[in-house]
Protein backbone atom coordinates (compact mmCIF):
# COMPACT_ATOMS: atom_id res chain seq x y z
CA UNK A 1 0.00 0.00 0.00
CA UNK A 2 1.33 3.21 -0.89
CA UNK A 3 2.27 5.25 2.41
CA UNK A 4 3.00 8.97 3.48
CA UNK A 5 4.93 10.66 1.25
CA UNK A 6 5.30 7.89 -1.68
CA UNK A 7 4.94 9.73 -5.20
CA UNK A 8 2.00 8.40 -6.78
CA UNK A 9 1.35 8.52 -10.81
CA UNK A 10 -3.04 8.79 -10.69
CA UNK A 11 -4.71 7.34 -13.88
CA UNK A 12 -7.52 8.54 -15.70
CA UNK A 13 -9.55 6.48 -18.26
CA UNK A 14 -6.39 4.02 -18.79
CA UNK A 15 -4.10 7.41 -19.40
CA UNK A 16 -1.54 8.83 -17.34
CA UNK A 17 -3.21 12.32 -15.57
CA UNK A 18 -0.54 13.81 -13.49
CA UNK A 19 2.08 13.24 -10.49
CA UNK A 20 1.01 13.43 -6.59
CA UNK A 21 2.62 12.81 -3.80
CA UNK A 22 0.85 11.34 -0.67
CA UNK A 23 0.42 14.17 2.18
CA UNK A 24 -1.28 11.87 4.99
CA UNK A 25 -3.47 8.69 5.38
CA UNK A 26 -6.27 9.00 8.00
CA UNK A 27 -8.62 6.08 8.55
CA UNK A 28 -12.22 6.54 7.77
CA UNK A 29 -15.03 5.65 10.35
CA UNK A 30 -15.84 2.40 7.79
CA UNK A 31 -13.67 -0.22 7.65
CA UNK A 32 -11.13 -0.51 5.01
CA UNK A 33 -11.27 2.84 4.17
CA UNK A 34 -9.03 5.89 3.95
CA UNK A 35 -9.03 9.85 4.29
CA UNK A 36 -6.11 10.49 1.36
CA UNK A 37 -4.27 13.81 1.45
CA UNK A 38 -2.75 14.43 -2.01
CA UNK A 39 -0.57 16.95 -3.34
CA UNK A 40 -1.19 17.51 -6.90
CA UNK A 41 2.09 17.85 -8.48
CA UNK A 42 1.07 20.28 -11.07
CA UNK A 43 0.50 23.83 -11.51
CA UNK A 44 -1.00 25.48 -9.90
CA UNK A 45 -0.37 22.92 -6.66
CA UNK A 46 -3.21 21.71 -5.46
CA UNK A 47 -4.11 19.63 -2.36
CA UNK A 48 -7.08 16.82 -2.49
CA UNK A 49 -8.79 14.63 0.06
CA UNK A 50 -10.12 11.06 -1.72
CA UNK A 51 -11.83 8.83 0.26
CA UNK A 52 -10.27 5.29 -1.00
CA UNK A 53 -11.02 1.85 -0.06
CA UNK A 54 -7.30 0.37 0.65
CA UNK A 55 -7.39 -1.67 -2.06
CA UNK A 56 -7.54 1.24 -4.35
CA UNK A 57 -4.62 2.70 -2.31
CA UNK A 58 -2.93 -0.46 -3.66
CA UNK A 59 -3.59 -0.04 -6.96
CA UNK A 60 -7.04 -1.36 -8.03
CA UNK A 61 -9.02 0.49 -10.58
CA UNK A 62 -12.04 2.70 -8.94
CA UNK A 63 -14.26 5.02 -10.52
CA UNK A 64 -14.53 8.76 -9.38
CA UNK A 65 -17.65 10.77 -11.50
CA UNK A 66 -18.09 7.71 -13.78
CA UNK A 67 -14.72 8.24 -14.99
CA UNK A 68 -12.14 4.92 -14.55
CA UNK A 69 -9.34 6.19 -12.57
CA UNK A 70 -5.89 4.39 -11.07
CA UNK A 71 -3.51 4.90 -8.60
CA UNK A 72 0.26 3.51 -9.38
CA UNK A 73 3.18 4.47 -6.71
CA UNK A 74 6.44 5.58 -8.47
CA UNK A 75 10.06 3.79 -7.98
CA UNK A 76 13.18 5.83 -8.41
CA UNK A 77 14.10 4.03 -12.27
CA UNK A 78 17.89 2.71 -11.66
CA UNK A 79 20.23 4.56 -13.80
CA UNK A 80 22.07 1.15 -15.61
CA UNK A 81 25.04 3.33 -16.92
CA UNK A 82 26.24 5.08 -13.79
CA UNK A 83 27.71 2.95 -10.62
CA UNK A 84 26.93 5.95 -7.98
CA UNK A 85 28.75 3.79 -5.27
CA UNK A 86 32.24 3.86 -7.42
CA UNK A 87 32.07 7.04 -9.52
CA UNK A 88 35.67 8.31 -11.02
CA UNK A 89 35.94 12.11 -11.43
CA UNK A 90 37.48 12.90 -14.92
CA UNK A 91 41.23 14.67 -14.84
CA UNK A 92 39.48 18.09 -15.68
CA UNK A 93 37.11 18.06 -12.97
CA UNK A 94 40.00 17.05 -10.55
CA UNK A 95 42.07 20.23 -11.58
CA UNK A 96 39.45 22.30 -11.18
CA UNK A 97 38.45 20.97 -7.79
CA UNK A 98 42.23 21.26 -6.65
CA UNK A 99 42.37 25.05 -7.89
CA UNK A 100 39.22 25.55 -5.74
CA UNK A 101 40.64 24.07 -2.86
CA UNK A 102 44.36 26.06 -3.06
CA UNK A 103 42.03 29.26 -3.37
CA UNK A 104 39.88 28.30 -0.81
CA UNK A 105 42.92 28.20 1.57
CA UNK A 106 44.97 31.53 0.65
CA UNK A 107 41.17 33.06 1.23
CA UNK A 108 41.50 31.62 4.95
CA UNK A 109 45.12 32.96 5.35
CA UNK A 110 43.93 36.61 4.30
CA UNK A 111 44.15 39.50 6.23
CA UNK A 112 41.53 41.33 7.12
CA UNK A 113 41.44 45.19 6.45
CA UNK A 114 39.15 47.30 8.43
CA UNK A 115 38.25 50.26 6.29
CA UNK A 116 37.37 51.90 9.90
CA UNK A 117 40.64 51.70 10.97
CA UNK A 118 41.96 53.23 7.79
CA UNK A 119 40.01 55.69 8.29
CA UNK A 120 40.87 56.89 11.92
CA UNK A 121 44.48 56.45 10.17
CA UNK A 122 44.00 59.00 7.56
CA UNK A 123 42.26 61.54 10.59
CA UNK A 124 45.09 61.03 12.34
CA UNK A 125 47.49 62.13 9.94
CA UNK A 126 45.41 64.71 8.94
Amino acid sequence: MAVKNDIILIYRKDSPMCFARIENIKPDAKKDWYHVKILMLQIPLQVVTWILKDIYINGEEFFMDNKKMQIKIIQCPKDKNIDFDNLSIDKTKEKNLKKKSKKEEKQKNAEIISFADIKKTKQKKQ
